[in-house]
């Protein structure tokens, strides 16, 4: 096995401590698999809310309990406890950052009542920043490389050029910053930036429109930059449409930018191995995924007919998701032979047309407000196919757990989906593939899909295509040891 490296994963949200979206999957799985290869990967997140510490076996380390940091002249308290992330053959180590400062609230970036941003969340993250590289040398344990991900963790790659340069443990520590949504870039008042207590030229370096932001500082300052799929690396240098004000330190970047793509968990993704569905199948028991759909429509109180497709969508209801593709296309979409079950949640308006169109069509549409896990593994297991027409999308999941569970993803060309989503054109063809974002052209191309569907054998051939490929985090791990490798 090749020389491992110590990584230290910075992030704001870990599944089962903390979760709002997909970064909290990436912070649990990415961090096993990079041990199995052979590297020695702990994790580091705050500590939010209550958590049940006797349920999720989390400890006190003596040694790093009532800790102390200064911040704006004021000694702020905190503790270090531990926990372990289990997988299948794997485990890694999680540090949870406890303090009642800043981390007290459930909530992790909002208030959960009024769905408003903390308005302190400047000095959250700068504390959590701070406290990340204040504890290194109290752990013993050195990192090669310090992988940040998103702008929560923003600051740490500049903390080290600047105000740790002369700090023997930690001054030659290599950063890697990983972008998992652009659109989110921590961008803050003047007067935050004097919090930090760094240099100007680090204001300089990190301000946008007159404000602080910490993903453009982390952009400044982290010595290699990724982002979740190849082809959103490129989206968000080149386009204006992806980059969010950032083209010009990205292009500036541009050697040091790659794209690796995310993967997912087989473990809990798998519909031969998935305890959350109804029949469990291989690409060879095609029938059995029609008996899941059976189930699932029956609990909607939808009549099952083998020839009419199921068409799922988990998401979250917003624009960037391409919500008013489907708020234009649902009309036309349920004159069509079709049943339809959606399930997320989001903004307001979506929720409103969902339930309204719902009561007009019950008898073929199924519309879930929230989020059900369970729910979530019964509609990728029954489902024919799959809609995400994201206006734009860094990576992607839901196309990837849909292709190992043999549903089909009808799809925008953008993003991670277009590195994923081979057109059903292709002799290896696992999906549908769209343009231009546009209504019809995004009927149209469920159109095409609703009539090849008619045609089984050339619909199973598409349907194998995506159930035998390999997204698996091992993948992506390699190519992340691979650039380590290159910084250490």
């Amino acid at each position: 096995m090749a020389k491992g490296y110590n990584v230290l994963f910075v992030t704001s949200e870990v599944f089962p401590y903390s979760k709002t979206g997909g970064l909290a999957d990436v912070s649990n799985s990415l961090p096993q698999a990079l041990n199995s290869l052979g590297n020695e990967v702990r994790i580091i997140s705050p500590k939010y809310g209550q958590l049940d510490e006797r349920r999720l076996q989390i400890h006190e380390i003596k040694r790093l309990k009532d800790l102390s940091l200064k911040m704006n002249g004021i000694e702020t308290k905190f503790s270090i406890k531990s926990s372990f992330i289990h997988g299948k053959n794997t485990k890694a180590q999680i540090y949870l950052l406890e303090n009642l400062d800043f981390f007290k609230n459930k909530g992790i970036y909002q208030n959960i009542k009024t769905k408003q941003d903390f308005s302190n969340n400047d000095e959250r993250y700068l504390f959590f920043c701070k406290a990340v590289l204040e504890i290194l040398e109290i752990l013993q344990w050195k990192p090669d490389v310090i992988h940040c991900n998103d702008w929560q963790t923003g600051l740490i790659p500049a903390f080290i050029k600047t105000i740790y340069k002369d700090n023997p443990y930690i001054r030659d520590i290599k950063t890697v910053f990983t972008i998992h949504n652009l659109a989110y870039q921590g961008i803050f008042p003047k007067t935050s930036f004097a919090k930090t207590g760094m240099p100007d030229e680090v204001f300089e370096a990190g301000s946008h429109n007159g404000k602080f932001s910490y993903m453009k500082t982390a952009l400044a300052y982290a010595d290699k930059i990724t982002t979740v799929s190849e082809k959103y690396a490129e989206e968000i240098r080149t386009d204006k449409e992806y980059s969010e004000g950032m083209e010009d330190i990205l292009d500036k970047r541009k050697k040091d930018l790659s794209g690796i793509l995310n993967g997912i968990d087989y473990s809990v993704w798998n519909p031969e191995v998935d305890k959350l569905i109804d029949y469990r199948f291989t690409s060879q028991e095609i029938p059995l995924k029609w008996e899941n759909k059976r189930e699932l429509l029956s609990h909607f109180k939808i009549d099952y007919n083998e020839d009419t497709p199921l068409i799922g969508v988990i998401s979250r209801l917003v624009a960037q998701k391409g919500f008013d593709l489907i708020e234009e296309a649902l009309p036309q979409l349920m004159k069509e032979n079709v049943h339809m079950i959606i399930l997320g949640q989001g903004d307001e308006k979506y929720k409103k047309f969902l339930k309204a169109i719902e009561k007009k069509y019950k008898d073929k549409l199924a519309i879930v407000i929230g989020f059900d896990e369970v729910l979530a593994h019964k509609i990728e297991a029954s489902s024919d196919m799959f809609l995400m027409p994201s206006k734009y999308e860094p990576c992607g999941l839901n196309q990837m757990y849909s292709l190992r569970y043999g549903t089909v993803p009808v799809v925008r060309n953008t993003g991670g989906l277009a590195d994923t989503i081979i057109d059903y054109k292709k002799p290896n063809g696992n999906g549908f593939l769209f343009n231009k974002y546009s209504t019809k052209e995004f009927l149209d191309t469920i159109k095409t899909a609703l009539n090849l569907y008619e045609d089984k054998d050339k619909w199973n051939k598409i349907l194998r295509n995506g159930m035998s490929l390999d997204f698996s985090w091992k993948v992506s791990a390699k190519k992340y040891t691979g650039l380590y490798k290159t910084l250490v």
